[in-house]
């Protein structure tokens, strides 16, 4: 009688082959506002903040070269990729109303896109980037104080993507840049933010060559990679404070294109893994399948073999293994190489 429940209960979390599990919130684009005026229609309004919503994705997960490659979609084709949208929200003054809009865009349809114009798009887990601008002038180093990098970085430029976190004063931090001045494009930056070794980390010297012109060095480590590069920036004929916003500006830009170049996702090469899940508890099953929907990466699983101790599963994903490990990981699901076998235990 055991054994047919467990053959119940995975027919129907498994009902077909190749279950697509993910929710697509990597492919959401929320709260675009549209300002609607009184000769704007309803249709006019939701057709605008398609629009807008595919630009934001594009931006969100492809690299800055490769958002030109979808450059030329007319609208009836944008509006083809489109699962479903949300009005959320209307605020309303004298002169004009403000709709906040939320889009759904179908991760199959995207993945033939990509797939049929070879472009690979990034799915980012770690938000947070820690920062630390540091402002070289006259051969002195300013980091903390009458820094304007430091002080304006997030006020200048701020993204959804990626969260700036800008590093705390830190008697230790200023012993380190002192007693690497001389050669602080050789320091581990790992020994500046000591505290978040294991999160994305970038120094950013801004060096002040001739008054009002600056070179920019950027070091960072993204998931473990470190990547070092010179960055000219041109003044043109802007002013004192909108050239160092726009340090600002295009050294974010920059960083971003970083992060997203080491979460790039290739669907023309998937991966499979096949892993045993124990059903000693009978919602073992049913908890293992709503936590693994929270995950992208994961397009399907399909069950092989099964018995009244554990599922044997395919699970095909998107990606590296060791980010699919890490994304389990957040859902408390360990995988766990025992021997030549992986396993799958629910914590």
């Amino acid at each position: 009688m055991k054994s047919y429940k467990l053959i119940i209960i995975i027919l129907v979390i498994f009902a077909k082959s190749g279950n697509v599990l993910s929710n697509e919130k990597i492919f959401n684009v929320n709260n675009i506002e549209i300002t609607k005026t009184p000769k704007m229609s309803n249709e006019f309004l939701a057709n605008k903040a398609l629009k807008v919503g595919y630009i934001q994705l594009m931006e969100k997960i492809l690299l800055s070269k490769d958002i030109k490659k979808v450059s030329d979609l007319n609208f009836q084709q944008i509006k083809e990729l489109v699962s479903y949208y949300q009005v959320i929200e209307e605020e309303k003054t004298e002169k004009e109303n403000t709709i906040k809009f939320n889009i759904f865009f179908d991760k199959d349809k995207l993945h033939k896109l990509f797939f049929q114009r070879g472009i690979l798009y990034s799915e980012i887990i770690q938000k947070e980037l820690f920062i630390l601008p540091i402002l070289k002038k006259n051969d002195q180093l300013y980091v903390f104080n009458n820094n304007f990098f430091y002080e304006n970085w997030n006020k200048v430029y701020s993204a959804k993507l990626i969260e700036f976190v800008l590093l705390l004063e830190n008697i230790e931090v200023i012993q380190e840049i002192n007693i690497n001045k001389n050669s602080l494009l050789d320091l581990n930056i790992r020994n500046l933010f000591k505290e978040y070794t294991k999160k994305n980390l970038a120094l950013v010297l801004i060096e002040e060559i001739q008054k009002g012109n600056y070179k920019v060095y950027l070091r960072a480590n993204i998931l473990g990679k470190k990547i070092d590069k010179n960055l000219v920036i041109e003044k043109s004929n802007l002013a004192k404070r909108d050239y160092e916003n726009k340090i600002i500006k295009e050294v974010s830009e920059e960083i971003i294109n970083f992060v997203k170049s080491q979460n790039l996702i290739d669907i023309r090469v998937p991966s499979f893994l096949n892993a045993k899940l124990s059903t000693s508890k009978v919602n073992n099953l049913v908890e293992f399948n709503n936590r693994i929907k929270k995950i992208d990466s994961i397009d399907s699983i399909y069950v092989q073999e099964f018995n009244k101790s554990n599922v044997s599963l395919k699970i095909k994903y998107l990606g590296k293994l060791d980010k699919i490990m890490k994304q389990l990981e957040e859902q408390r699901i360990i995988l766990k190489l025992i021997g030549d076998q992986w396993s799958l235990k629910l914590i």
